[in-house]
């Protein structure tokens, strides 16, 4: 028998973002926020200029949808420019980065899945984060 989970609502107002790795991300559905089994998603803001750090996530896929802007993005070192509509597969394993490289604010949803078997071992920075920081608290939680 399966029993269907009940339905938890996160504003996006009511998260604190995260600025580690640069730009404004919050992450709104988690194991932590929801309890959630299958990965996690939230929303980036990035400012014109701003760009988020070079990582890559060893066990998820991570699917980007840009809301807003015109962004810049390097996977393993190839650059792409993605626009408003456009949706994107990070594949497991690639080192990407987001540059906004236009003159407004750009939003972008992104879910990563499937989950990395503990929260540390789900990011792995190639480049320096911006602000100093343990493992991302916004993921982490009882699965």
């Amino acid at each position: 028998m399966t029993t269907a989970a009940t339905p938890t609502k996160v504003n996006l107002e009511e998260v604190v973002p995260n600025r580690k790795r640069g730009g404004d991300i919050r992450i709104t559905l988690s194991p932590r926020t929801t309890g959630c089994t299958s990965g996690f998603g939230g929303t980036l803001t990035l400012e014109p200029g701003e760009y988020v750090t070079e990582h890559l996530h060893p066990y998820s896929e991570e699917f980007l949808h840009v809301v807003a802007g015109d962004l810049e993005i390097s996977l393993d070192g190839e650059k792409a420019r993605i626009g408003p509509g456009d949706s994107l597969l990070v594949p497991i394993g690639v080192r990407h980065r987001l540059v906004n490289s236009g003159q407004e604010p750009a939003r972008v949803v992104f879910h990563l899945s499937p989950l990395a078997p503990r929260p540390e071992l789900g990011h792995v920075d190639t480049e320096a984060p911006l602000v100093d920081g343990g493992a991302n608290p916004d993921v982490g939680g009882t699965r």
